[in-house]
């Protein structure tokens, strides 16, 4: 498998297979979502597209990055988002880096969204689809933010290499720039367990894939059978 690792600025093409990572925290909060019940997250462009969805359909659930704000209903954070029934329900999420990255790929062939929650299943997925160039899209700090250059590298690991060990990857996570800001809560919309949330490798047993949808970016969890099912 080819890999190359791109920041959302530096996508010049359109790839046959993106992985949109980004860590801390819009994948790690999609996975909660999904988790608590959501049937599928509509990625917004913009907050004003993110308000306009919810005026449509004021049954979905509407978030984004940092504080509360007028028109949304719950913001970027996995710790807050966890004790959310969304049984059922569509959520649009509007988010600084993550919901941007994805976008940037929409026209991909395959689009997955990820972080170290589903990364066993992503890099099961990719196995599968027998994926020969992959294009990860480390969507933090304009390609540098080393939690999401971390678990893209583990994924691509993981997808040739299936005994590859988490843990060095994990403390490069643990140690970032992003991490450090939410523990000393710098950032706001955090709880304090978001980081950990974040870290958490393996909590959800799907991949997480993006389609086009009536024009707009779907993302919807996969379930990804293991080598033993």
């Amino acid at each position: 498998m080819d890999t190359r690792f791109l920041a959302i600025s530096e996508l010049d093409d359109v790839p046959s297979v993106a992985v949109v990572v980004d860590v801390m925290r819009a994948f790690t909060v999609a996975a909660w979502a999904f988790a608590q019940g959501a049937e599928k997250i509509v990625l917004a462009e913009s907050l004003d597209e993110a308000l306009a969805l919810k005026a449509r359909h004021p049954g979905w659930t509407a978030l984004k990055d940092g504080p509360p704000a007028p028109g949304f209903d719950a913001v970027n954070s996995p710790g807050m988002l966890r004790s959310v029934d969304l049984g059922g329900r569509t959520v649009v999420q509007k988010t600084t880096a993550g919901t941007v990255g994805a976008l940037a790929v929409k026209e991909a062939s395959l689009v997955l969204c990820a972080g170290f929650v589903v990364a066993e299943a992503t890099a099961r997925l990719l196995r599968m689809r027998a994926a020969d160039q992959v294009t990860f899209v480390v969507t933090g700090e304009d390609g540098r933010a080393d939690e999401d250059l971390a678990c893209a590298q583990y994924i691509a690991r993981r997808a040739t290499e299936a005994d590859t060990d988490a843990a060095a990857f994990l403390r490069r996570a643990g140690g970032s720039r992003a991490a450090a800001e939410l523990a000393q809560g710098v950032r706001q919309g955090v709880h304090p367990d978001d980081v950990a949330l974040c870290l958490e490798l393996d909590r959800f047993p799907f991949a997480m894939v993006a389609t086009l949808e009536d024009q707009l970016m779907v993302l919807r969890p996969s379930a990804v059978p293991s080598p033993t099912d």
